[in-house]
């Protein structure tokens, strides 16, 4: 599963706009710092299926008397995920220590990441994501503080070799948690049932692992600012810690840190500097649309509209030169992202965003007083409403097609719904024929789940967005998952977008919106009549 997809420009100019990166530089602030312990050791074992479980938990008190020689090793449990830094206190017992202590320190957000052996990797991005350290202790006693910050649960340490005489004792483990809120920030939903809750607390928990200096797309990997995970996180921090300046803060930095032209990019890098990526996405681009939208539905905040209308409507412009004929050009297989999904052609879904984005852009032109804009935005959308019919709809198959080959995916159909290029309740029954048909062009991600999701709810069915819901985050929190994952497919549990799940991101962004969607969508009289089933 996966191909590769590396955008390399290395001519490229970038232009910063000073005004915006000070008022993001103004927005920063002090991460909430937390002390935390491990709980208990664990083994880890494979099932007879393959999928690896904790099948045993000792006292952590015993830990200082579990001297590790020689492959010996340990496992500790921090009861939950984190993110942050780890110091190590370490001793050693025995005859004098005559050797450096040499030792593996594995970090894993799943058990399954304890098992993985790292020289068997061969995915295509950078085999430095593995959370992996081999360390050289010359002296015991000693402190020893881990400059690097990890996300995992679970964390092993290894001997790799002492000598003969003598052997390591681990006698206190402790975590630095770093996060932009508390959990204690966000209100629970009481009424749901016990399934429901333990999708909502996940959700909760990716959702605050990722709100660092900025929105981060996942703690583990890239620990970038992506802007179509920041969309959506956006939306569930609205609904549950309300941290409104972190919104406002990356809306600031995207606004700043662009291409020459005035692009909006894929993702930015905050260190050493603050610097755009040179990976430019059409639906990424157009989502600085979005999400200045959406900001605006949420504060009110009429000055912000204003001062960043200029940078939003000129993602519009620079939209038009992706597109032919009032479409998506297809030269470039990956103009969009959509979806990981091998295969997909993207062409009918990010013309689907386009409408989606017009329609936004076209309340903000008049929010700013951009009568000139909001005209071109009201024939701009007129005519592309009307090729999303002429260039993509079928009506003989009763579905939106994509591309050359006439493709017919779950994400076309999804965004299509989402841009309201039918009333409702035609949208209502391409749904429902949707999940009849189960086109076989599926999806990889919780990213292109939720559109789907969404796009249900958009039209009402909620028991059926529900189902689903269950389904597929359920099927993570089943397999013991704290946090919600990057890529899942429920029928193929180690499945990757990048050649191996060793670097797949088990704590992800865009994978926290059922905490928005539940409380968006579910009411608490609408909640019980669930409870009550």
């Amino acid at each position: 599963m996966g191909e590769a997809l590396v955008s390399i420009l290395p001519d490229m100019k970038r232009k910063t706009v000073d005004t915006f990166i000070k008022k993001a530089q103004e927005l920063d602030f002090q991460l909430i710092e937390t002390k935390v312990k491990p709980v208990s050791l664990v083994s880890v074992t494979k099932t007879a299926d393959g999928i690896a479980e904790i099948s045993s938990r000792e006292d952590i008190t015993l830990m200082p008397g579990k001297l590790l020689k020689k492959d010996d090793s340990i496992c500790l449990d921090f009861g939950d995920h984190h993110v942050g830094y780890v110091t190590l206190k370490l001793n050693s017992a025995g005859s004098p220590q005559d050797a450096p202590a040499y030792l593996r320190l594995k970090f894993a957000e799943i058990p399954g990441e304890i098992l993985d052996d790292s020289s068997t990797y061969h995915g295509w991005i950078s085999k430095g994501w593995i959370q992996e350290e081999l360390i050289h202790i010359d002296v015991l006693p000693c402190e020893l503080k881990l400059p690097r910050r990890y996300a995992f649960r679970y964390l092993e340490i290894f001997a790799v070799d002492t000598s003969a005489k003598f052997q390591v004792v681990v006698e206190n483990v402790e975590l630095t948690a770093v996060s932009a809120v508390s959990l204690e920030e966000a209100e629970p939903l009481s009424s749901l049932p016990e399934d429901l809750k333990a999708i909502d607390k996940a959700s909760l928990k990716t959702l605050q692992d990722c709100m660092q200096h900025v929105f981060e797309d996942g703690p583990k990997r890239d620990r970038r600012l992506w802007i179509g995970d920041l969309r959506l996180q956006a939306k569930a921090n609205y609904a549950t810690f309300r941290n409104l300046n972190l919104v406002k803060r990356c809306m600031y930095l995207f606004a700043g840190l662009i291409r020459e032209d005035g692009k909006v990019g894929a993702c930015l890098f905050t260190e050493p500097v603050m610097q755009v990526d040179d990976t430019f996405l059409f639906d990424y681009s157009l989502f600085f649309v979005s999400i200045l939208y959406d900001y605006y539905q949420e504060t009110k905040d009429l000055e912000i509209v204003k001062e960043l209308w200029g940078t939003a409507c000129r993602q519009i412009v620079l939209a038009l030169n992706d597109m032919e004929d009032g479409v998506p050009k297809t030269e470039n297989p990956m103009m969009a992202f959509i979806d990981w999904k091998d295969g997909l052609d993207r062409q009918a879904a990010a013309h689907a965003v386009w409408i989606y984005c017009l329609r936004q852009g076209e309340v903000l032109a008049s929010l700013a007083g951009d009568e000139a804009a909001k005209e071109e935005l009201r024939v701009m959308l007129a005519d592309a409403l009307e090729k999303a019919v002429s260039h993509f709809w079928d009506e003989e198959k009763g579905f939106f097609v994509s591309g050359a080959d006439h493709q017919i995916s779950w994400s076309s159909q999804a965004w299509m719904v989402l841009a309201d290029v039918f009333e409702k309740e035609k949208s209502r029954a391409l749904m429902l024929h949707l999940l009849e048909e189960n086109p076989e062009m599926g999806i990889a991600t919780p990213y292109a789940y939720h559109h789907v999701i969404e796009a249900l709810l958009h039209v009402g069915e909620k028991e059926k967005a529900l189902e689903l819901m269950r389904t597929y985050w359920g099927g993570m929190i089943n397999l013991g998952a704290d946090t919600f994952w990057e890529a899942f497919d429920p029928e193929d549990p180690h499945a990757s977008p990048y050649g191996s799940s060793q670097v797949n991101s088990f704590c992800h962004a865009w994978s926290c919106t059922p905490a928005w969607l539940l409380r968006e969508y579910f009411a608490s009289d609408t909640l019980q009549v669930i409870q009550d089933r």
